[in-house]
């Protein structure tokens, strides 16, 4: 039997994705982490199914645009185009992903001072 554990955190600014397993019968294991790109599916999947998504929102719908695009362009190191597609997302229903993600951008917003709110499970955390 495989006992595997992985999991997302935050360290130095940066979103870093873990995993690591052992058999239960034999010596063979793992440890694997990395940063810098996206957490692999699989990962991402099981933290989503185990914990639920998380939503971000922005905590007042007439934030400037220009922060918000400097943030998303920033932390999730996307195009213009990609960065005014996900600030509309934003604006209109939230972002949706790992409370970790979310914590992740909101950190980024908040840097350009811009307000926002993240709702788990029915609450919601500032």
């Amino acid at each position: 039997m495989l006992i595997a554990d992985s999991g997302q955190y935050i360290d130095c600014g940066q979103l870093w994705w873990g995993s690591e397993g052992a058999c239960e019968t034999c010596i063979d294991g793992w440890c694997e982490q990395d940063t810098g790109g996206e957490t692999p599916e699989v990962i991402r999947n099981a933290l989503l199914a185990e914990h639920g998504p998380a939503r971000l929102h922005l905590a007042d719908n007439e934030s400037n645009l220009v922060p918000i695009l400097r943030a998303l362009r920033e932390v999730l190191h996307l195009s213009l185009r990609q960065a005014r597609a996900t600030a509309s997302t934003l604006k209109e229903t939230g972002l949706v992903g790992t409370l970790v993600e979310m914590d992740f951008i909101a950190a980024g917003l908040q840097r350009r001072s811009v307000a926002t709110t993240i709702e788990t499970c029915g609450t919601q955390a500032v």
